[in-house]
């Protein structure tokens, strides 16, 4: 037993079967993994196997990072306490982090995970435009708490779901390949029209409800829902008309944030220099593990939920500890420059598959930006149609072959990559030989 091991597996899983609630998901579920260790992009089980992360989209510089078990530690012997107080990392991180965004962007409130910050959002925005109903794209999640699960079709036109509150208006995924709208019927500026006319009929509808449009919440990189890139001038154009309507954008940047992207550091900006959002929410890579969230936000927006006279008040958001721990996450992004290595190790990998593209008729599309790839695969390119047992079966070979990937989108058959930023060149060529090895696998029993 690995000295870091408490329990054998098979006592871990009688304890988890036991204590653990049913719903709570395991990957790998038929054979699921004890992970009792972690360094960097690798992850190891309790007889020492190694695995490469390719799921991790948490652990932004890695896993058990030095110089954050350093700067917890630190703070930890010295004070943790509430942001009633005053204390100067909260504010140095705040100014640091609002740095790092186009104005207006400037004000900042502190949670503790992407739910919270979704949920924060739509309060601010329901508070400024004193409107409720919401457009969300199809397929979308947005987190986990009852708000979120009404503007998440991920969940609520699922099993347990119960469909879309009235209040709710869901406009298609601007999906070209798979969606309802696709490139092999309409040129790109067309599809762009398509799907932004979508959002401006939710628009008018809502309108003409007598209700009003509260606000746009998107991934800026639709993550759950297939690894969706947006077209180019998609956000701009919908941005515009939700604002001209009296509504406010809000970019959720929890699962795609914090320079994955390579390029910028919010995918946001991948849409131009001009495109910026109202509100922007941070999680999941903000704290590298340790859970911090933000929303940040106008200050007009910032202020009219202040005019309310409700004081805002979170017990554990903006703690000394996360705001120290944050502020060395953006400090090893820029001394082990990881947004380079996302462009430099995602332009190899994003080739890579596209030459394997060529070989394995299963990859019907290839698309991606920095360390966020998605690879849908089909049964036949002509029709589209999703090949989901086929990746079921290649996300379990691959963990034979000592490598984690997962599967999303709303047929289960997009190879999802997403891993901690300091994936190397030499990880990507394995993964490119092992997923080839694993193609010509299925070519031969078919």
């Amino acid at each position: 037993m690995d000295e870091s091991e408490k329990l054998s597996r098979s006592e871990t899983i009688r304890l988890r079967e036991k204590f653990i609630a049913p719903s709570c998901k395991l990957f790998f579920k038929a054979d699921p993994l004890k992970i009792v260790s972690a360094k960097g992009q690798y992850m190891f089980n309790e007889k020492g196997d190694k695995y490469l992360d390719c799921i991790n989209n948490v652990t932004h510089v890695g896993h058990s990072h030095p110089k954050i078990a350093e700067v917890a530690f630190k703070q930890l012997k010295t004070l943790n306490t509430n942001s009633r107080f005053l204390h100067d990392n909260l504010v140095l991180y705040a100014e640091r982090l609002t740095n790092l965004l186009p104005p207006p962007l400037c004000v900042c409130f502190f949670v503790n995970s992407g739910s919270e910050a979704n949920d924060l959002a739509l309060r601010l925005a329901r508070t400024h435009t004193k409107r409720k109903e919401v457009i969300v794209l199809d397929h979308a999640y947005h987190g986990h708490v009852i708000s979120l699960i009404d503007v998440s079709p991920y969940k609520f036109d699922h099993p347990g779901g119960e469909g879309k509150p009235d209040w709710v208006h869901v406009a298609p995924v601007p999906d070209v390949y798979g969606g309802q709208y696709r490139d092999d019927k309409h040129s790109a500026e067309e599809l762009v029209q398509l799907y932004s006319d979508e959002v401006q009929k939710l628009i008018d509808l809502s309108a003409a409800n007598g209700k009003g449009i509260s606000c746009f919440i998107a991934e800026s990189l639709q993550s759950c829902g297939g690894q969706i890139i947006l077209p180019p001038d998609y956000l701009r154009r919908v941005y515009k008309s939700v604002r001209e309507a009296g509504g406010v954008c809000i970019a959720d940047e929890v699962q795609v944030g914090f320079g994955r992207v390579g390029t910028h550091w919010w995918a946001f900006q991948l849409q131009g220099e001009d495109v910026i959002p109202d509100i922007v929410t941070l999680g999941k890579p903000m704290g590298n593990g340790h859970p911090i969230a933000a929303v940040i936000t106008t200050k007009e927006i910032a202020d009219s939920f202040a005019a309310t006279g409700m004081e805002y008040f979170n017990t554990y958001g903006g703690n000394p500890v996360s705001c120290a721990i944050g502020n060395a996450v953006l400090d090893i992004i820029e001394e082990e420059k990881l947004r380079e290595n996302a462009i430099v190790v995602g332009n190899h990998l994003l080739s890579g598959l596209k030459e394997l593209k060529e070989k394995h008729s299963i990859i019907g599309d290839v698309r991606g930006v920095g360390m966020f790839i998605g690879i849908d695969l089909v049964k036949d390119r002509v029709t589209r149609e999703p090949a989901t047992v086929e990746a079921q079966h290649i996300i379990t070979r691959l963990k034979q072959q000592l490598i984690l990937f997962s599967a999303d989108g709303p047929n289960r058959n997009v190879l999802k990559f997403k891993p901690p930023m300091v994936l190397s060149l030499n990880d990507a060529d394995y993964l490119l030989r092992t997923l080839d090895s694993i193609l010509h696998e299925i070519k031969e029993t078919n």
